[in-house]
């Protein structure tokens, strides 16, 4: 029988959003239905509430999530009710070409719910990311529900489903930052920090947080950084050539994602160093630059999807990094909210006063 619950659902384009109730069905086979504890806040849920993620209104909305499984369909054998999970919005297939290449943190075929959750009268709900977790309960793919340690806090442990886990593996994975690294970030929001912190973890020598408001530049040194650069009031790429030797970084990660923070970063590096973007470009956006530039300069330039991670195998290891006090995760957390407090939270995040607003039900 379907359980009536409370969700957040984006009816329209750019409408605001609040609290309704929706239908949740009970699992099939392969799938899991999650009773959610907390779910963070994220940039993503506004695109898909300003349709910038398509169209397939109405949105169940909300991604970054943790939550004790309530009920498992058919099939399922490595989650049982009152397991503690965290949400992923990528659940390897296995079977892919990627997957069979051994890379399945590039999965082509990721799964999600085959049951759709439903407003009152039936209408379908497309959920963000393949979660929908701004809901008392959520259906998921039983490969998006990882078992972790349950004395992790919830509004902290959520964050890892999405924004804390993109910054990290975009510094540890994708990046490949290692000891006495060099290491430049652009954007101290969310996964910026993140990507301070998965740095410092790392061994980085140098950290160098770069913003254009002094107050996130502050919160930085808070995750890890070792030297900041207000980008507004001097020139980021000669800072850090400044700081490190007159070289560049041998890693610099842009967590921006626009056209100008893109350049920065590609010049911010030393010879034969690593770009990484994690920062989410709107989709008109271009680049353009001297390919002489590319060719004589080398190095690596990367796109980090998700941080390039494995979730059953990194948000374990990320809670436990939390739990013993090297990943400070409930420092991302600025404050926690009720379902009713999301179109709140939207504002204040477009205004950079929050890192994660929590919802917590």
């Amino acid at each position: 029988m379907p359980h009536r619950v409370h969700a957040v659902v984006a009816a329209k384009k750019g409408a605001p959003v609040g609290p309704q109730m929706i239908l949740v069905p009970d699992p099939g086979p392969g799938e899991v239905l999650v009773d959610v504890q907390a779910c963070g806040v994220c940039h993503t849920d506004l695109h898909y509430r300003e349709g910038a993620v398509g169209d397939a209104f109405p949105f169940l909305l909300g991604h970054e999530a943790a939550g004790i499984v309530e009920a498992v369909g058919d099939g399922v054998t490595d989650l049982a009710p009152g397991d503690y999970v965290v949400l992923a919005w990528r659940a390897p297939c296995g079977g892919c070409r990627s997957c069979r290449r051994g890379r399945p943190w590039y999965c082509f075929d990721s799964r999600n719910a085959a049951q759709p959750m439903t407003l009152l009268d039936g209408t379908p709900l497309s959920p963000a990311l393949g979660i929908g977790a701004f809901a008392e309960k959520t259906l998921v793919a039983a490969g998006q529900a990882v078992k972790v340690d349950p004395s992790a806090r919830p509004e902290a442990a959520g964050l890892i489903g999405c924004g804390v886990m993109a910054g990290y593996g975009a510094a540890v994975h994708t990046g490949a930052v290692g000891s006495g690294d060099t290491v430049a970030v652009i954007g101290c929001g969310g996964v910026g920090n993140a990507a301070i912190a998965g740095a410092s973890i790392a061994g980085a020598r140098r950290v160098i947080a770069v913003d254009i408001d002094e107050r996130k530049l502050d919160g930085a040194t808070r995750f890890g950084a070792t030297h900041t650069v207000n980008s507004r009031r001097t020139d980021p790429v000669e800072a850090v050539r400044e700081l490190t030797g007159g070289h560049g970084a041998d890693v610099v990660i842009d967590a921006v994602g626009r056209p100008e923070t893109y350049r920065q970063g590609f010049y911010m590096r030393d010879l034969a160093g690593t770009l990484v973007q994690v920062g989410v470009p709107d989709p008109a956006m271009k680049i353009e630059l001297p390919l002489i530039d590319l060719f004589s300069r080398g190095g690596a330039l990367k796109s980090s999807w998700y941080g390039d991670c494995l979730p059953s195998r990194d948000f374990p290891v990320l809670i436990d990094r939390y739990l013993s006090g090297r990943l400070d995760l409930g420092g991302f957390v600025t404050e926690t909210i009720a379902l009713d407090g999301v179109e709140a939270a939207f504002d204040k995040m477009r205004d950079g006063r929050v890192l994660r607003s929590v919802v917590v039900l």
